[in-house]
């Protein structure tokens, strides 16, 4: 990864990141040791793989499509309504990591996003367990 790359840039871009999203609620549907976190979701995930989308390309460097048009975030405060515990925090993380897995992302850039993917999905955690 170049120094003036984004982390958007690097992994491919849009096609790239729809790619993986649409493979990360594929997983979510097909594969019953993500049942826990699926129930958590509309009955069409199609809503909420676009928000995915949309704030993953801003994540990374790339447009700034949630905040244009959900405003900040507010990660925390939009996933309160949810229990999170340990067990919906490691489903999502083995559903991003099988998903980059799946979509030919290196194996470098793979561990880079997981560490920051771990930290965020673990300050989302809000009850025990």
């Amino acid at each position: 990864m170049a120094e003036s790359q984004t982390l958007y840039e690097v992994i491919g871009g849009a096609d790239r990141l729809r790619e993986l999203v649409d493979r990360f609620y594929d997983l979510m549907e097909l594969e019953p040791e993500f049942a826990g976190i699926r129930s958590m979701h509309p009955p069409s995930t199609e809503g909420s793989r676009e928000k995915l989308f949309m704030f993953l390309s801003g994540w990374m460097g790339g447009p700034d499509l949630f905040v244009e048009r959900h405003g900040h975030p507010r990660l925390r405060a939009r996933h309160l309504p949810f229990p999170i515990g340990t067990s919906e925090r490691d489903q999502w993380l083995r559903a991003m990591a099988w998903a980059m897995e799946d979509v030919g992302i290196e194996e470098d850039l793979r561990l880079k996003l997981m560490e920051a993917f771990f930290g965020t999905a673990d300050w989302m955690r809000n009850k025990a367990g």
